[in-house]
């Protein structure tokens, strides 16, 4: 019956819509990993006040809905117009957070011999808030690949791109509220963890972030050995 059949399409439509945010988000958000990157936040924002790194929570969610969304659903086309692959970007954005680890791994607080104007520090913490709060902090070269690669499978269809396009918005949206909340919200929890357990997290996960571009750049490595016909190394 012509009803049943429009029913179940229907059913199905939204069956696909709902697996591929499911499927963004799934692939996604455990990358970005916005716990973890907490601690260096609030350390990248040492100094600034709360309404300041709530502005810049703001900022950098937007810039990392942006960065997804453009990710998943231009990066592929980007690539090919620059004749470059994903073990490229894996290689030079995991060399860009390698680097991001290792500096503040081997950072040493130094007193503050001037004082900034308040409004002066507002306004240089601000101008951070794309590099390198969003890119690499929150958004590294590891997160563009995946969601260029989960970006990579085009519908044939018009419905079924337009499917993918506003399930790549919602997913993109979910990934980005997350980092907001979990920015927003991370000065009032390293008040509460205190400055001992503060240094000790953000030991750890500067450490994390180190090893997350060593294996970034040998997944990227791997990928170029593969693409001159060397076998995958193990």
């Amino acid at each position: 019956m012509p009803g049943v059949e429009a029913g179940d399409m229907l059913w199905l439509g939204v069956r696909q819509f709902l697996v591929s945010i499911l499927l963004l988000v799934g692939a996604v958000l455990p990358v970005v990993n916005p716990l973890g990157d907490a601690p260096l936040f609030l350390a990248l924002t040492r100094g600034c006040d709360e309404a300041t790194r709530a502005e810049l929570a703001r900022r950098i969610a937007l810039y990392s809905f942006g960065l997804l969304l453009g990710s998943m659903l231009l990066g592929v086309f980007v690539l090919r117009l620059f004749g470059l692959s994903i073990p490229v970007v894996q290689v030079a954005g995991g060399a860009v957070v390698f680097s991001l680890g290792w500096n503040i791994l081997a950072e040493h607080p130094k007193p503050i011999a001037v004082k900034l104007d308040p409004g002066e520090s507002k306004v240089i913490a601000l101008g951070r808030a794309f590099y390198p709060l969003t890119l690499p902090l929150s958004i590294d070269g590891g997160v563009i690949s995946v969601a260029i690669t989960v970006g990579a499978n085009h519908a044939h269809t018009f419905g079924n791109r337009l499917v993918q396009i506003i399930a790549a918005a919602l997913g993109a949206a979910i990934v980005a509220l997350a980092i907001w909340v979990t920015y927003h919200y991370a000065q009032r929890a390293g008040k509460r963890i205190g400055p001992t357990g503060m240094t000790v997290i953000l030991r750890l996960s500067s450490f994390i972030v180190l090893c997350i571009g060593v294996g970034i750049i040998w997944n990227g490595i791997k990928g170029l050995l593969v693409e001159v016909g060397i076998p995958a190394i193990r």
